[in-house]
């Protein structure tokens, strides 16, 4: 199979799943689509046939008879990964802990993330809105949810020593949370599970600044 992840370098979502793909040692093609140049290429019509939300992430998969499907949004990607090529895992085996990771997983993505989104920020800018200062607010907020829900089952990782798909979307946000200037030292429990996850081959591939597009102008 071939897969192909169409992705931005600085895309939280997009990152997610760059870990997943690179936790799983899954090889892919990698499309960059800029979400400011020409207005933003996830809004363009060719864009808009793969994924009509126009957002990043999507992966094209491929098969050896030329069959092609897609997959939008980053949590059922990783959730088909973990399916489709279930070892090394991304979710624990109990199924209560299952469900924490997917809780804290939750928290990210509906919780904090959409509200850092760029077209949100960029309509808060249209509106005469601070965006830097709605996005420390929220993206504050909701660490502050995710450290507590976190606090009786983390280790090394979000929720134990292995890394889940919490982790996949925890090194993100705070990566989002540094470029947007959000204090992170009342937060050094996930200070210290970034910095472990941070260290492992997956996450150093799926970092933004070794992407092939990372910093390409607008």
């Amino acid at each position: 199979m071939k897969r192909v992840l169409y992705s931005y370098w600085r895309s939280s979502a997009s990152y997610r799943v760059r870990i997943g793909l690179a936790h799983k040692g899954l090889d892919h093609d990698y499309v960059p689509i800029h979400l400011l140049r020409d207005g933003g290429q996830q809004r363009a019509d060719a864009y808009r046939a793969r994924n009509p939300m126009g957002q990043v992430p999507a992966l094209e998969l491929i098969e050896d008879d030329g069959a092609t499907r897609l997959l939008t949004q980053s949590l059922p990607i990783l959730e088909y990964l973990e399916e489709r090529w279930p070892a090394p895992p991304l979710l624990p085996r109990d199924p209560y802990l299952r469900a924490r990771v997917r809780a804290l997983a939750e928290v990210i993505n509906s919780g904090i993330q959409p509200l850092q989104n760029l077209t949100v920020t960029q309509a808060l800018v249209e509106l005469g809105v601070d965006d830097k200062a709605w996005v420390r607010r929220f993206v504050h907020a909701g660490l502050v949810a995710f450290d507590g829900l976190v606090a009786d089952v983390a280790g090394r990782c979000c929720v134990g020593d292995d890394v889940t798909i919490a982790d996949c979307c925890l090194i993100p946000q705070l990566y989002s949370a540094r470029r947007f200037g959000v204090p992170l030292d009342p937060f050094p429990r996930l200070v210290a599970i970034a910095d472990a996850c941070e260290a492992l081959p997956a996450f150093i591939a799926a970092h933004p600044d070794r992407q092939p597009d990372a910093n390409a102008p607008a």
